[in-house]
């Protein structure tokens, strides 16, 4: 039996892609003041597609950084809420130079559709908003009532987003989120993401000395500010790849056996998955690689630089040297518990002639599992098997879903993703891509989903 509104939203296929790719065109990228237009004319282009499907109360909301822009459908007194997450910021797009097209020009090859931004998060987003819009232009109304809430931060760690959600808590008050960020496992495999480990970052500044130094005049006879910090980076980790922080393991506790059962079964090729990255196993001994992935917690060198680094030589004995580190975590452990370890590690680890700057990045975000009863995440496996033909496995992710755990804390309510992109998909990466039956696939979803909220309050 059809659906009205899918049968209207196939039938707009070209119209939809249409629209993404207007969306997809703005560069709106959060992290770089040079990109502030870009922003601008992505809040401009969603509030305007708002008003324009029948969304009231449409505005930006913000707490001194990019505003998230809000609208509300809440036609159906006695009705659940449910509120809508998604962002609008992209990550930037440098490497230019290993883009096969223009990252904000997005082109359509092989049944994808390349550029910035496109799996996250603009294509999962767009289907979300576009089954939400055909419901209103088909039938007059929704099935529940929506809150939606789209970023502008996401891709910086959320940072005002607590105070968004503080400041605006009656607005923002609703039944459960369904969040259309967080992408699914495989392309191949019907699943859903019930757990997300959360992040701490920081960076580390340490001197050896007021200058860089002559490495002839001085070298052997100072610390070299480089070979220090490069030092306490490889002491991070002990030869079996556990974190060798004191503290750092505190609260967490070992994987449930059901757990690592389930992962067990899971269909996963290993060697396939290593190939496809050209990498190979590596990890904390006596875990396998999903549970490396999704049950254990990390401490991970993003990127360290010291002395010169221009083409040619320069024979100097750097006077600094720095590194930015992020860190993974689990159920049990606190994100500031977990900072103040780190901190305390390397002022205790800090060698004489030498000095260290321990600068955390922001609050951090905790671990996040949705509870297994959760009628809202009974409804999303129910709607995935309609759109996907299978009953969806329940799957975790090593990834951070800022909003997830900063929503429970701020509005006390859990979040379902509800997402389309897909982790392969080079999101973060030169040449993301979005693949192009992930549209059709998503709408089903959507549209299942919200007739079965519907149903409960009929």
């Amino acid at each position: 039996m059809s659906d009205p509104v899918l049968d209207h939203l196939l039938g707009d296929h070209d119209g939809i892609l249409d629209r993404l790719i207007e969306y997809a065109r703005i560069p709106s990228v959060s992290t770089d003041a040079a990109y502030a237009d870009g922003m601008a004319a992505a809040r401009k282009l969603l509030a305007g597609r708002l008003e324009a499907a029948g969304f009231n109360n449409v505005k930006q909301i913000a707490k001194g950084g990019h505003p998230a822009v809000y609208g509300e459908w809440l036609g159906l007194s006695g009705a659940p809420t449910y509120l809508v997450y998604g962002h609008y910021d992209v990550q930037p797009p440098d490497p230019l130079d290993k883009w096969h097209s223009p990252p904000f020009d997005p082109q359509i090859r092989e049944g994808r559709l390349y550029g910035r931004g496109v799996s996250d998060d603009k294509g999962p987003a767009s289907i979300a908003l576009e089954v939400l819009f055909a419901y209103l232009s088909v039938e007059g109304r929704l099935p529940v009532n929506i809150k939606l809430l789209l970023e502008g931060e996401e891709e910086v760690g959320s940072a005002t987003l607590p105070a968004i959600l503080e400041h605006n808590a009656k607005l923002l008050q609703a039944d459960a989120v369904i969040s259309a960020d967080g992408a699914r496992w495989r392309a191949d495999l019907p699943s859903v993401n019930v757990g997300s480990r959360g992040n701490m970052a920081f960076e580390l500044a340490l001197r050896t000395a007021s200058k860089d130094l002559h490495s002839g005049r001085f070298g052997g006879a100072v610390p070299n500010a480089a070979h220090v910090l490069a030092g306490l980076v490889a002491d991070l980790h002990s030869p079996d790849g556990r974190v060798s922080v004191d503290g750092f393991y505190d609260g967490v506790g070992d994987p449930d056996e059901t757990i690592g059962i389930d992962i067990a079964s899971l269909p996963f090729d290993e060697e396939a998955f290593f190939a496809a990255i050209g990498s190979a196993p590596f990890g904390e001994k006596g875990f396998s690689t999903l549970e490396r992935l999704w049950l254990r917690p990390t401490l991970e060198i993003n990127g360290m630089w010291s002395g010169y680094t221009g083409e040619g030589g320069k024979t100097v004995t750097p006077a600094e040297a720095f590194a930015k580190i992020t860190t993974r975590l689990v159920p049990g452990q606190d994100p500031a518990h977990v900072a103040q370890a780190l901190q305390r590690h390397f002022g205790h680890a800090c060698p004489a002639g030498a000095s260290i700057e321990f600068a955390p990045r922001d609050d951090g975000n905790a671990a996040y599992l949705v509870p297994p009863d959760l009628p809202l995440l009974l409804a999303v496996e129910d709607a995935i098997e309609d759109a996907l033909g299978a009953r969806p496995v329940r799957v975790r992710v090593g990834s951070t879903l800022p909003l997830s755990d900063m929503i429970k804390r701020a509005l006390g309510i859990d979040t379902v993703t509800l997402s389309f992109s897909t982790a392969d998909e080079d999101f973060h990466s030169p040449n993301e891509f979005f693949r192009l039956s992930a549209i059709e696939e998503g709408m089903t979803a959507w549209t299942s989903l919200l007739r079965r909220l519907g149903r409960v309050t009929e």
